[in-house]
């Protein structure tokens, strides 16, 4: 699988470059399917949030809105109730998966019980491009700081990369440089900090940082 964990979504020239490139043809071609399920795990997020995203609306222009050839949604809270014979297909089928953002320890908890992790491995020409927690779910851990569901047990996420994402940077008072390094200096993983104008693109063992904007990497024994 390639992924483009971005901040806010293709926010910019060179961050669509980047996707269309993973895609290896024009957006407008490629099948998307949206996975809102983070969403329900935040309590800044519902239905109002979920329908602005899944039907491409005001403020989803950087994700759903971009001009898909078809876009479909996927649920992963349903997914268990229905059988694999009927969701793997959608999930083979699709050039492109948009994981919007929300709670990340409540998406990771989704990915497994839904059956799409056991999945993932053999997506390997498929883009996940994701949008916040829809990044962060991809590190082994979040940090304290990020975990907004009441019923997750901890921290960690679903470890597909070896590093750790902190967005939005800038866009909350909370989420300012020094908030950062303070999130950083008790992971014990690599991190990255990302602004909305940024995103990093994983193919394989290759790591890039796509950006416009402001974003800083942290090692492991940093803080």
């Amino acid at each position: 699988m390639k992924l483009l964990l971005t901040s806010g979504g293709v926010t910019n020239r060179s961050i669509g470059a980047a996707l269309v490139e993973m895609l290896g043809k024009p957006i407008a071609e490629s099948r998307a399917l949206c996975i809102p399920t983070a969403q329900w795990g935040h309590p800044m997020c519902g239905p109002a949030s979920v329908q602005q995203t899944v039907a491409a609306g005001d403020g989803a222009e950087h994700l759903t809105g971009l001009g898909w050839a078809s876009l479909g949604v996927l649920e992963l809270t349903a997914l268990p109730t229905i059988g694999r014979e009927r969701w793997v297909p959608w999930v083979e089928e699709a050039d492109v998966l948009l994981v919007d953002g929300g709670d990340a320890t409540y998406l990771a908890h989704w990915i497994r019980e839904s059956g799409l992790a056991d999945l993932l491995p053999s997506l390997t020409d498929t883009v996940w491009v994701g949008v916040s927690a829809g990044s962060m779910v991809m590190a082994p851990r979040i940090g304290p700081y990020f975990v907004e569901w009441p019923a997750a047990p901890d921290d960690r996420t679903l470890g597909v990369v070896d590093f750790a994402i902190f967005p939005h940077l800038d866009l909350f008072p909370t989420n300012t440089m020094a908030d950062a390094e303070r999130w950083a200096a008790d992971l014990g993983v690599p991190s990255y900090v990302i602004d909305e104008q940024t995103a990093i693109a994983v193919v394989g063992c290759e790591v890039e940082v796509v950006s416009e904007g402001r974003w800083r990497r942290f090692d492991a024994a940093e803080g």
